[in-house]
């Protein structure tokens, strides 16, 4: 089938197959050694979701097999039509809590009426999200700074490692607490720690770090959980389960995910509108984030259009095979990629190694302790905080920190809240500075035959002409702090009428500007002045052009590049402040004479003559 693509792809279409098609582009990347290593990688990540995705059902108020079966189908599709190269998708903790919310109130969690809206939900979620992809909306993700992912990848690495402190203590603390409550009701029970648990999450957490570290051609995850619950079976035969406490998975449901249908009455799908709305954008957020977080290490680019995608038909689909609302998984991304995931295929093969598990194999998974897990879930919780930025970020920027630590903080508090108050705080910290743009005053350079200019810097500068470079776009948000400072040179400087600006920096400009620009024209007119602009963009030109604008500013007032419009406003300036300047910055300053010399040449010349 493989061959078959690559030489279907090398034929001659209309289109590029591989926009229809992404598995297309990264077909190059299958070779034999990432196949194994994809291969290696799906095993670990199979034998990750056993536990979780009947705990995340359970949460979402299904039956356990409903996990399993959001982790098969979905996670193949949303691998093949996706961008991430290592995200896995399915069940998660929040979308599963965000399922129980929306649905619970119409129907009594785990009934029939209560699955079938389910599926609509899913199937809902997953329509929005493709249209959300093909109207070209993942420009989105642009909006989430490096900062937000970095501070969002070690919150989630927290609560991962928090969620685990139950299993890896063997403490009893109830499923779902708060990140915040468990450190402290940890701390209250500190006393309480069962040390056989201890024994078999440590072993696994010690096995699986020496092997990283010693023999990293092995795939350390799963020799650490080989290792893990062999120690935990002799403890286990040596003491007794009912002196060792140490659980093991369970019995798992086995069978293919059945096909299923949603409810596409007017009522059932009136009642989940909303809800998928919002599980739309939690989802969206959550799977584009990680995607990212995680291609900060890998080195991809993510196209977040083809990530939207991606993430709706796997909802699609997967509301047809008993799969519920399925996301981009922290803890199953996280291990993929530090198991040595290299092409999608790694989630792939982990669909396929879970079914082969529920049909063959159920009762020996059933033996995985939950101890194990917990240290393996450890290991990849420390290994996804980048602590090297984090470190960096004080010395860089006091603000970026601040978003960091809001973002990490907010996360531990909401995961879905924490990513939204960090992308928050950072565009309103980015809209703050942009609108704040500096006028910083210029001089034309000391050689007269340059055509640039340099800062002031205690230059001495024309009596009659302010020179300043704005740095950043005029829009409605920069208008305000643009009036003020201009304001303020006005009255600070009333000799100086005309006001020449280096445009270069403008990018852009919005009505709002466009009309200050105008008023600032015809003020400066007013008295006697004028308002120019030295190599104005041509959009932002076309831009008062079409506005009327230019009628105010005068074409006659823009300067291009390599002009020198000092001497075009030459003529415009009083010359009896330039005979008693003793600057001439100018070139055409050259040819006024200062009183002081016209009298010393006369008196000169008289002396000739006698």
């Amino acid at each position: 089938m493989y061959a078959a693509l690559v030489r279907t792809r090398s034929l001659s279409f209309p289109f590029d197959l591989s926009r229809l098609f992404p598995f297309l582009q990264w077909r190059e990347r299958v070779t034999r050694d990432n196949m194994r290593d994809d291969a290696m990688s799906g095993l670990t990540g199979a034998l990750i979701v056993l536990p979780q995705a009947v705990a995340f059902a359970t949460i979402a108020g299904l039956p356990p097999e409903y996990g399993l079966y959001a982790a098969m189908m979905p996670a193949i599709v949303a691998a093949l039509f996706g961008s991430s190269w290592h995200l896995v998708s399915g069940p998660t903790t929040a979308i599963s809590i965000a399922v129980f919310a929306s649905v619970s109130p119409y129907a009594p969690p785990g009934s029939p009426e209560f699955i079938h809206l389910v599926l609509t939900l899913t199937f809902l979620t997953g329509v929005f999200q493709l249209a959300l992809g093909m109207a070209r909306m993942g420009v989105l993700v642009n909006f989430i700074s490096h900062t937000v992912v970095i501070g969002f990848t070690a919150g989630a690495a927290l609560l991962i490692a928090g969620s685990q402190i139950k299993n890896f203590f063997g403490m009893d603390i109830p499923r779902g607490t708060p990140f915040f409550k468990t450190l402290e009701l940890f701390a209250l029970h500190i006393g309480n720690i069962n040390p056989y648990v201890l024994a078999v999450s440590l072993t696994t957490l010690i096995v699986g770090v020496l092997i990283k570290r010693y023999a990293p051609k092995l795939p350390y995850m799963i020799v650490a959980m080989v290792a893990g619950s062999l120690f935990a079976a002799g403890i286990n035969a040596f003491f007794g389960v009912e002196t060792t406490q140490v659980h093991t998975v369970g019995a798992l449901p086995s069978g293919l995910p059945p096909l299923s249908l949603p409810d596409f009455s007017f009522h059932g799908v009136s009642q989940m509108m909303f809800p998928a709305l919002i599980i739309t954008m939690l989802a969206l957020t959550e799977a584009v984030s990680i995607s990212r977080a995680i291609a900060t290490r890998s080195g991809q680019h993510i196209d977040g259009n083809q990530e939207f995608i991606g993430q709706g038909l796997s909802n699609i689909v997967g509301s047809f095979f008993s799969g519920y609302a399925a996301s981009g998984s922290f803890n199953r991304s996280g291990v993929n990629y530090a198991a040595g995931a290299k092409t999608p295929l790694a989630a792939v093969f982990a669909s396929i190694i879970l079914l082969v598990i529920l049909l063959l194999v159920a009762p020996m998974a059933a033996y995985l302790p939950t101890a194990a897990m917990a240290g393996i879930l450890f290991l990849v919780a420390w290994g996804l905080i980048d602590k090297h930025h984090i470190l960096l970020l004080p010395r860089i920027s006091r603000q970026e920190t601040v978003v960091l630590w809001v973002t990490l903080i907010g996360t531990l508090i909401d995961l879905e809240k924490g990513i939204f108050f960090g992308i928050a705080l950072s565009l309103a910290l980015y809209l703050y500075r942009t609108s704040r743009p500096t006028l910083d005053s210029v001089v034309p350079d000391h050689d007269l035959d340059s055509y640039h200019f340099v800062p002031a810097d205690g230059r001495q500068e024309c009596p009659q002409i302010k020179m300043m470079r704005q740095n950043g776009s005029i829009f409605f948000g920069a208008v305000s702090h643009l009036q003020q400072q201009i304001q303020e040179l006005e009255k600070r400087e009333p000799m100086r009428k005309h006001l020449l600006v280096m445009a270069s920096g403008i990018n852009f400009i919005d009505l709002a500007g466009a009309e200050f620009l105008a008023e600032t024209a015809r003020r400066y007119a007013r008295n006697g002045g004028s308002l120019s602009f030295y190599r104005m963009k041509e959009s932002v030109a076309e831009t008062l052009r079409k506005g009327g604008f230019m009628q105010d500013i005068g074409e006659q007032n823009l300067y291009p590049a390599k002009s020198r419009p000092a001497d075009a406003l030459f003529p415009r300036l009083d010359k009896s402040i330039c005979k008693g300047c003793a600057q001439r910055p100018f070139r055409s300053c050259q040819t006024v004479s200062r009183p002081f010399e016209n009298s010393y040449q006369q008196a000169i010349t008289e002396g000739a003559l006698s």
